[in-house]
């Protein structure tokens, strides 16, 4: 059996061939860069397992979060003791998300989420990461209310990911792009994924991936409601970065868009001359990191 060492000898010269690329697998740890006494914050990355897609309908499976400490100019230092429980839903898995997660109904038999111990962990978080926030906050929300009155940030889609060069955003892809892979599907080893990649230097820019997630975060951005926008100028809405709404969970039946504050009046003259072609009121709903990615938005 080789040693570590003639392993990484393998990997330095077939990486050198240039006809390779090595990924190793994440390793956990707990110091990301040597704290240097500056001001700090603490972040908790979430992840879930469910049982499908919608939170009025389906349960949450696995629960991981794991704590670590940031700066404000979005260095990340220490790595916590995560927190990662299952959870028996009242019905079986489905055989779909088995497959997806690993996660069995023989594996979650009698386990369960301890609330209390929720809400003692996230207390003193200043914001709570997840990859797919619009996703995961929802269910969290439901699951503890200790998570509604907490900023949330999305790293897939607050981080300028294709302007850095990277043409997708799921964590699989953005990990194995940093040379690594994960245990994917599992919420404890997605947790480590995320803050690895959020503690990374993009390759445009140069700063760490968290950096740009905190400057999207900080800022405000309006939700604008194309209600009643004509038929025929869907695909015009969609090319736009329009998102359709059923209206399943609240909200209105239409499409809408989240644009920057400073976007709102060139985007409000846009929808009356090109698609309402008249002087109409288009809803439009203030977002911050409170309430963003939250269904009560």
């Amino acid at each position: 059996m080789s040693t570590e060492a003639e392993l990484e000898a393998m990997v330095t010269a077939l990486e050198a061939s240039g006809n390779f690329k090595i990924l190793r697998k994440l390793v956990a740890r707990s110091i990301i860069t040597p704290h240097d006494g500056s001001k700090t914050r603490k972040g908790i990355c979430l992840d879930l397992e469910t049982t499908g897609l919608d939170p009025a309908a389906d349960e949450i499976i696995e629960l991981a979060m794991l704590p670590f400490t940031y700066g404000l100019d979005g260095r990340i230092f220490e790595i916590g003791t995560p927190y990662q429980q299952l959870n028996q839903p009242s019905k079986p898995i489905p055989p779909e998300i088995v497959e997806l997660t690993g996660i069995t109904d023989e594996m979650v038999q009698g386990q369960s989420i301890d609330l209390a111990a929720v809400a003692e962990f996230i207390a003193d978080a200043d914001l709570i990461v997840a990859h797919n926030a619009g996703f995961d906050r929802r269910f969290a929300e439901k699951l503890c209310g200790d998570f509604v009155p907490k900023p949330w940030a999305c790293s897939m889609s607050e981080v300028p990911w294709k302007a850095e060069g990277f043409p997708g955003t799921k964590l699989g892809y953005l990990i194995a792009q940093c040379g690594l892979f994960h245990n994917a599907h599992r919420a404890i080893d997605d947790v480590r994924a995320t803050v690895e990649i959020l503690a990374r230097a993009l390759p445009v820019s140069g700063v760490t991936a968290m950096t740009k997630l905190l400057e999207s975060a900080r800022r405000a951005t309006c939700r604008v409601w194309a209600e009643k926008a004509p038929f025929d100028f869907k695909d015009k809405l969609k090319a736009r970065g329009y998102r359709w709404n059923d209206g399943s969970d609240g909200r209105p039946k239409s499409w809408f868009a989240d644009v920057s504050e400073d976007k709102l009046d060139a985007e409000l003259t846009y929808l009356r001359s090109e698609i309402y072609q008249r002087d109409v009121d288009v809803p439009v709903v203030r977002l911050t990191a409170l309430d963003r990615f939250s269904v009560r938005a």
